[in-house]
């Protein structure tokens, strides 16, 4: 959890501003939720691994024998922090559905927590920056969501960006079809998740070491080190050419047909083992990749079953996240040039009148800062310069009005 100084406060909003502006464009709406939800619906299986490093609040007062007959630390807690957007979207579109559109699109750009072990790129408190669309069942929502956040890599300037795709049912199928049990496929998605850590050889061994049927590790063994076909555009020939036979044929035409209604599919790449940790994916799952990064700028994916457990009432869903704190880091903005703040260096001007001076310049819409001025000025002008400032005036004694201000540019 971080500290962040002006000028990297400034440049955050900016970037946010961006983000929140391309997605109100493309028609979505933001909401807000709270920053905690009950206990039980954070730990109800539906977030994966990350439940596990979910921030707990301990109920109010608890006395020595609840801490004595608690057999775990979840029994003391009513209320945890969220760690992520979509949990807390769910219910609150269970909570207010009625006054919702019929296909309701969402924006949430807040923070989530998780305790993580922090580094580079991963912190306990971070942004996330979701859109949704709840009621959709069909390619449409993926669509948008994927049009959406294509324009907003590029209106962040973010060149290069690719978004990884697949589906749940191509996955599940397509173990399947190599011979695991149904009961074991989370299982082994679990460690195929991991491919790209730890190499085609490296998830066989996993898997052999956690002693599942020889069989179908050796099936997965062969497909996983078979060559695989020359770059090609996202096509459904590309897609059958990356799995086995005999899977969800229904999945193959949707996905094929999810690239072909894009305006731009060259950004998309099938990936048949991408599988997105979270358990509550149902269909076409996204993962956002850039070229400087070893680590996805955000995902998502469609989570069909979620809703209903709090609804009691089945209803399509998918989202996308942008994970700000590996975006914003990536970004370079220009400088708004329109954008006009002034410093007031003051040197011997009465209160009054310096007040009377930030009060009309502020009516024009100019930001004004007063500074008194100081021994060594350039020390000053150059931290006035890199917190936006873009111009400076002396206000001595003889300075009355506006008029009489003599501004020069901080540059």
């Amino acid at each position: 959890m971080r500290d962040f100084l002006p000028g990297d406060k400034a440049r955050r909003e900016r970037v946010l501003g961006v983000i929140r502006s391309t997605y109100t464009a493309h028609g979505f709406d933001e909401i807000e939720t709270p920053v905690m939800e009950d206990s039980a619906r954070l730990h109800a299986g539906l977030g994966g691994d990350n439940e596990k490093l979910a921030f707990g609040v301990l109920k109010r007062g608890l006395t020595a024998d609840d801490f004595a007959a608690a057999s775990e630390a979840l029994d003391l807690a009513d209320l945890g922090l969220r760690f992520d957007l979509t949990v807390p979207l769910a219910r609150f579109y269970a909570s207010h559905h009625g006054e919702l559109p019929s296909v309701f699109r969402a924006i949430q750009i807040a923070p989530v927590w998780r305790a993580e072990r922090p580094q580079k790129g991963r912190y306990r408190q971070f942004v996330q920056c979701d859109i949704d669309i709840i009621g959709e069942p069909g390619a449409l929502a993926e669509i948008e969501l994927l049009t959406a956040t294509t324009d907003t890599l590029r209106a962040l300037g973010l060149n290069g960006c690719s978004i990884r795709i697949n589906d749940r049912r191509l996955l599940t199928s397509m173990l399947t079809v190599l011979g695991f049990p149904a009961g074991e496929h989370p299982a082994v998605l679990i460690t195929i998740d991991k491919l790209d850590k730890l190499g085609s050889h490296g998830v066989v061994a996993e898997l052999r070491d956690r002693a599942f049927p020889n069989g179908p590790v050796d099936a997965l063994e062969e497909f996983l080190l078979t060559p695989s076909a020359p770059p090609q555009p996202f096509s459904e020939a590309l897609i059958r050419a990356s799995l086995p036979e005999g899977v969800d044929e229904t999945a193959v035409l949707e996905l094929a047909a999810l690239g072909s209604a894009l305006d731009d599919s060259s950004l998309l790449q099938f990936d048949p083992f991408l599988v997105r940790g979270m358990g509550y994916y149902t269909g076409t799952i996204f993962e956002v990749a850039h070229p400087e990064l070893g680590y996805s700028l955000g995902g998502g994916g469609r989570y069909d079953g979620m809703i209903g457990r709090f609804l009691g009432t089945e209803v399509p869903a998918v989202g996308m996240s942008l994970g700000f704190e590996r975006l914003v880091d990536l970004v370079t903005l220009p400088t708004d040039a329109a954008a006009d703040a002034v410093a007031l260096i003051h040197d011997g001007a009465s209160p009054a009148v310096l007040a009377t001076l930030k009060s009309a310049l502020i009516a024009g819409g100019t930001r004004v800062r007063l500074e008194k001025k100081p021994r060594k000025l350039p020390a000053l002008l150059d931290s006035l310069a890199a917190s936006g400032f873009s111009r400076f005036a002396i206000v001595g004694a003889d300075v009355t009005s506006v008029d009489d201000l003599e501004f020069r540019p901080l540059a």
